[in-house]
């Protein structure tokens, strides 16, 4: 981090060229696919993605997660034991406006109507790809002479990726968690060998209280919070706390929202995570008003705050003015700006096929991110 400006990075994915989107979808569909022609389409759309990252002025890069065919769903290729697939429930927001779900959620690589399910024993068998998607990355940082000011590669966490894969095979939700866990310590720690950051993807911690919770008091959720967060510490635990970051959100999805749990429920139990930055939304128009839970719940000692300041889910490209004030106010909620790093909410392109903002306008927000820090940055520093 710096003590004289606003550093930028992003959440993860980003736009996908129409060729690897293709790929990706027959990959998916589980029809053919040239290895050769494969390989040549995730090399140019993670130079390209590289590249505009740069040019751009973004200071903290990754690969865009080219190579995924989404976030969270590419743990099912690189776990074992999956077998079958379950009828995925609506969100509760979603169950409200069953037309608008119907409407909306079509993704040209990915069923969302579908699960997979684990039937027999979970283990990682991802080694190879994982391997191969990182060492692309870096050789394209490499041949292409971009010295960003630091770097980052993304993985689901034992939280999201055992509520993705649903169980049907272990005892317990418990058991489960700690078995996906431990498979994807191998994943994390050929992250971290790199001198990379470590992004897990936690989306669980928030969206688990608007996913089939309903009703239920809120007293309920915080128990299976610490869950979540037990099991990713446990899968961390060889890893410096410093070289970790965890992005959680309430879903980059275009819905009412309308059930979301309100931060401040949880934000004690996310405290308890052994990290070094914490990314969660504050441009998603039903939580801007949160910064202030920061006020109220200070960051741990030696924590960053990566707080959303450009929204994902609308085509409008905000004004630098406007990412600079959502900006200020989350810096004075903390109260030192050195310890804040702005982003957008969520990644652009979490599900291949399912972007809400067209590739051109996102790298437009992230341009607008750019001139938003900066603005911050004189007003800050």
């Amino acid at each position: 981090m710096t003590d004289d400006r606003i550093l930028t990075t992003h959440i993860g994915s980003l736009p996908r060229t129409p060729e690897l989107l293709e790929l990706l979808k027959r990959r998916q569909d589980g029809g053919d696919v040239d290895e050769s022609e494969w390989h040549e389409a995730v090399v140019d759309a993670t130079e390209t993605v590289i590249e505009r990252q740069t040019d751009i002025g973004i200071d903290i890069i990754n690969n865009g997660e080219q190579p995924r065919v989404s976030f969270n769903w590419y743990v099912a290729n690189r776990l074992s034991g999956i077998g079958g697939t379950r009828e995925a429930p609506l969100w509760d927001d979603l169950a409200d406006y069953p037309e608008y779900a119907e409407d909306a959620f079509h993704a040209e690589g990915i069923d969302l109507t579908k699960q997979p399910s684990v039937t027999g024993p979970v283990e990682y068998i991802g080694e190879d790809a994982a391997r191969e998607e990182i060492e692309t990355f870096f050789e394209l940082l490499e041949a292409t002479g971009v010295d960003p000011e630091d770097t980052f590669i993304t993985a689901a966490s034992p939280g999201i990726a055992a509520t993705t894969v649903v169980n049907d095979y272990y005892d317990s939700h418990e058991e489960y968690l700690s078995v996906v866990g431990e498979a994807l310590k191998t994943e994390y720690e050929l992250i971290a060998e790199t001198g990379a950051t470590l992004q897990l993807d936690a989306p669980d911690l928030l969206t688990t209280g608007h996913r089939g919770f309903g009703d239920r008091p809120i007293e309920k959720l915080k128990p299976v919070v610490r869950t979540h967060v037990e099991a990713l510490n446990e899968a961390t635990e060889d890893i410096p706390d410093e070289q970790i970051r965890v992005h959680t959100c309430w879903g980059s999805y275009e819905g009412p929202h309308h059930r979301d749990k309100p931060l401040e429920a949880v934000l004690p139990e996310i405290y308890e995570l052994n990290i070094g930055g914490l990314s969660i939304e504050e441009a998603n128009p039903r939580h801007q008003h949160e910064y202030r839970v920061f006020r109220e719940h200070p960051l741990p000692e030696e924590w960053t705050l990566i707080p959303g300041v450009v929204d994902v889910k609308t085509n409008v490209v905000e004004h630098p003015e406007v990412v600079a004030d959502r900006i200020e106010r989350v810096a004075d909620a903390v109260g030192d700006p050195s310890r804040v790093v702005a982003a957008p909410d969520c990644g652009f392109d979490t599900q291949a096929g399912l972007a809400m903002v067209h590739p051109e306008i996102a790298w437009a927000k992230l341009e607008t991110l750019v001139d938003g820090a900066e603005v911050a940055t004189e007003r800050l520093f």
